[in-house]
């Protein structure tokens, strides 16, 4: 086979890879996201009653790790353990299930207190998770009342920790919400999402009310509103759950549905590489429809929000449906743009996609250079301050640095003053040629498919000059992506309550990175790309 036709193999297989992609989009709206140890930790203890309780416990069961933790390395574990470790003791203070004997939940518990008791005696520091200070310490008062009613039962609880509890833990947020309800005030909507953590003053508060069936669009938050009174839930709460439950058979996902996140993530990537694709009028429509005045959250029940908005305004944009966006200028905060009003932090990611709706308006509508053109350049440069002195950014949505760094430099690459974002981006390829493995792959912990693909849109995606090591990085980098992808699971990295993986929305990524390495022969050479890119698996966007 020729170069040529090992390219156009190659761009064919992506081109009928992405339209898998978009079929799976319309024919699941609620999105694929993996399954929460936190969040199905709470149901454990909310909504025993509700389809596979036991299929819950045995997925915490089977996930603890050696250590006697859950989830993600340092301070991503405390929040998933602390809430496998109450519905654990939950469980067994109800005096087990058909599946799980009291030693086998005791045993458990014991591992996971031991772990959290190390970590919190050490101080280990939570990361910028949505309602960490709040989860924590709501968790350990819960635990430590377990714990309580344990020592009262001589030999029903976990061995070890008689007359014992866990070390304190910082409670001016949790207290401070306590007072603020008992003044009276409503539930501030951005709580809603984590609305579990006010435990039995949840249920059926009349100040919150389910959209589409769900507080908060939280299986978590919807189970703490139900209580343990389900045969009373309104239908519509009721088919929320049950619908939360089916793709896992038990397990739940932190946030779900995620329509319009999925949707605008996975057509904006595809469509900023260049990938051929056009989805259905029908998937477009209700992506715009989607739309209102103060823009569009994430899933229902959340406050609408800057990065949502400016990732679906941005990929209508690609696609030829371009919508003002106005919308965007409540989220402006003067030196740059809040995630949502209100917001504790501040986003790299949300104002690096800001950029490209602004600037992609700026750049094709009159009225859009007049009104948005200074506002581009003064993100631009505000972004460009945000970067580490080694090159790279980092961002409170996503535990890996490649996504924050490659989000900051495609929008700088596309959008912003060559004077601003050539220096920012000769910086951040730096950093990539830099830390890529020995293997060629990328990533925080270990190599991931989701971080090669994010390098390698840093390394693939800008128009500057190549910079040393880069044409060697990236074939290296293309020939492991095509090792790993689809042969072994990578550890989620997205920021929720608990750490999520988006399946299609990486799958778009990765999709992304290997259409952006057919384009560029100027480093790759001619049919270097073809040869050592990933061949889309099928398989994952089936079955994922």
């Amino acid at each position: 086979m020729t170069t040529s036709e090992l390219g156009t193999t190659a761009g064919s297989e992506v081109a009928a890879a992405a339209r898998e992609l978009l079929a799976a989009l319309a024919l699941e709206p609620a999105g694929r996201v993996t399954a929460s140890v936190y969040e199905t930790g709470r149901l454990v203890t909310h909504a025993p009653w509700l389809t596979g309780h036991d299929r819950r416990l045995a997925y915490l069961l089977g996930s603890q790790r050696r250590d006697g933790g859950w989830g993600a390395p340092g301070g991503y574990a405390l929040v998933p353990t602390a809430s496998a470790v109450e519905a654990l003791l939950t469980t067994l203070r109800a005096g087990g299930d058909e599946v799980s004997s009291p030693a086998e939940l005791a045993a458990a518990a014991g591992r996971g207190l031991a772990a959290l008791d190390g970590w919190l005696a050490d101080g280990l520091p939570l990361p910028d998770t949505p309602a960490a200070d709040l989860i924590v310490p709501a968790l350990v008062e819960r635990i430590d009342a377990h714990l309580e009613w344990f020592d009262e039962r001589p030999g029903t609880g976990p061995d070890g920790w008689a007359g014992r509890r866990l070390p304190p833990v910082d409670r001016r947020r949790l207290d401070g919400l306590g007072a603020l309800l008992a003044s009276g005030r409503p539930v501030p909507q951005k709580l809603q999402h984590a609305f579990e953590v006010l435990g039995p003053a949840a249920r059926g508060r009349p100040d919150v009310a389910p959209v589409a069936g769900a507080v908060g669009a939280s299986p978590a938050a919807t189970a703490a509103w139900v209580g343990d009174t389900p045969d009373g839930a309104d239908p519509v709460v009721r088919a929320y759950l049950a619908e939360a439950v089916r793709p896992h058979g038990g397990p739940v996902p932190c946030c779900t549905p995620i329509t319009v996140f999925e949707r605008a993530w996975t057509l904006s990537s595809l469509a900023r590489a260049g990938v051929p694709v056009r989805p259905a009028p029908k998937l477009v429509a209700e992506l715009a429809g989607a739309l209102g005045p103060q823009g569009t959250p994430t899933g229902p029940g959340l406050p609408a929000d800057a990065d949502t908005t400016s990732v679906t305004l941005y990929a209508l944009a690609r696609l030829g449906h371009p919508v003002d966006p106005a919308s965007l200028l409540r989220y402006d905060v003067g030196s740059h743009f809040c995630t949502w009003r209100g917001e504790d932090g501040r986003s790299v990611t949300t104002n690096a996609h800001v950029l490209e709706a602004l600037g992609w308006h700026a750049r094709h509508t009159p009225a859009g250079a007049a009104r948005y053109g200074d506002r581009v350049t003064a993100l631009a440069g505000w972004l460009r301050e945000q970067q580490r002195p080694d090159g790279r950014w980092a961002d409170r949505w996503h535990a890996s640095p490649y996504y924050a760094t490659s989000c900051a430099v495609l929008a700088l690459t596309g959008y912003a003053p060559a004077e601003l974002a050539g220096p920012a981006v000769d910086r951040a390829v730096d950093w990539v040629v830099a830390t890529q493995r020995p293997d060629g792959s990328w990533g925080r912990w270990s190599g991931t498919v989701e971080e090669t693909a994010y390098a390698l849109h840093v390394l693939l995606g800008t128009d500057r000059p190549a910079r040393p090591g880069v044409p060697e990085a990236a074939r290296r980098g293309l020939h492991q992506l095509a090792t790993m992808d689809g042969r072994r699971d990578d550890p989620p990295l997205w920021h929720d309550k608990d750490l999520y993986a988006p399946v299609l929305i990486v799958r778009a990524a990765v999709l992304a990175a290997r259409q952006l390495a057919l384009t560029r022969s100027d480093l790759l050479g001619r049919g270097g790309a073809a040869l050592d890119a990933p061949a889309p698996d099928k398989s994952m966007i089936r079955s994922a």
